[in-house]
């Protein structure tokens, strides 16, 4: 191939590569594996080994990966009618969306086998649970059928927490479940604090979000309601006994600045407010879980 004829193709293939790499929804990954690791550190009481980490995050990254992916392929319909996401790789004509759900699966199977393979068959079924609770409970069933979509469905997203417990103890015990536990009641205020914003969107797709079956007011008080509750989860890691008394500081902190902006959500009633609260969401869920991790390692 001429130099010049190796020059064009690289930009193609550039595209081509960041267009695969868009279908995994990577920022979604790097939150799923935050919460991977604290629960790791937790569980070992220290730092585990660093080939245990590396393996872990690989195996969840590709079979997070490979759900995000296919819930882009089951998902086209929807995606090319709503603003927020018609360019998405599939309605982008990036993608042929057979393409995509292949890609999707062979992605998720070699995460899989990585961890089947250096971590171990419970934290490989774990995440292969998660994949399909995502991809078929939430994206085939829920999603489309019921305002609990989220609710129930943020299960699968909880899920890394499980896998890094399980990682390095092969087991499933009350601190893994606490972690689990933070993230599902975390989901619901940080989803639908984005869907007050794009209500016509949903609506324009069908989707029964819970700002257009029940409207933004109700939206906002389910929001409050869901923060408390996160924030009450968050301290029976404390409670247990599994965490000390600087994560309870954090705790608290973060507890308190989230229940502040859920109020301000609930009383101002406004777009800013709304995204203010759900940019805030993920921050306390990244930090949360730092905190989990430093008093782990002292």
């Amino acid at each position: 191939m001429a130099v010049g004829q190796i020059a064009k193709a690289a930009p193609i293939w550039r595209e081509a590569a960041m267009a695969y790499l868009m279908l995994t929804k990577p920022r979604i990954i790097v939150l799923l594996l935050v919460t991977t690791v604290p629960a790791m550190i937790l569980a070992e009481g220290g730092w585990p080994s660093l080939w245990l980490v590396l393996a872990t995050l690989a195996g969840g990254a590709l079979v997070a990966g490979g759900a995000n992916a296919m819930n882009c392929y089951f998902d086209r319909d929807i995606d090319s009618v709503m603003h927020r996401t018609q360019s998405r790789p599939i309605p982008a004509g990036q993608i042929e969306p057979e393409k995509a759900a292949l890609f999707a699966i062979v992605i998720a199977g070699a995460g899989f086998l990585i961890l089947e393979a250096f971590v171990n068959l419970l934290a490989a079924f774990l995440t292969l649970g998660a994949f399909a609770f995502y991809v078929v409970v939430y994206t085939l069933v829920l999603k489309r059928t019921t305002p609990l979509n989220i609710v129930i469905g943020g299960a699968a997203g909880a899920a890394p927490p499980l896998v890094g417990w399980a990682a390095v103890t092969n087991t499933i015990e009350l601190p893994a479940l606490v972690l689990f536990g933070i993230v599902v009641f975390w989901t619901p205020p940080h989803f639908w604090a984005l869907a007050l914003n794009y209500s016509s969107d949903y609506q324009r797709a069908r989707v029964p979000m819970l700002p257009v079956v029940l409207g933004p007011e109700d939206t906002r008080r389910h929001i409050l309601l869901h923060t408390l509750a996160v924030v009450a989860v968050s301290l029976l890691l404390f409670i247990s006994g599994a965490a000390g008394i600087l994560y309870l500081i954090a705790a608290l902190i973060l507890g308190g600045l989230f229940i502040f902006y859920a109020v301000r959500l609930w009383r101002k009633k406004s777009a800013r407010a709304a995204a203010e609260l759900f940019h805030f969401s993920i921050a306390y869920l990244a930090l949360l879980f730092a905190a989990v991790a430093v008093d782990g390692l002292i």
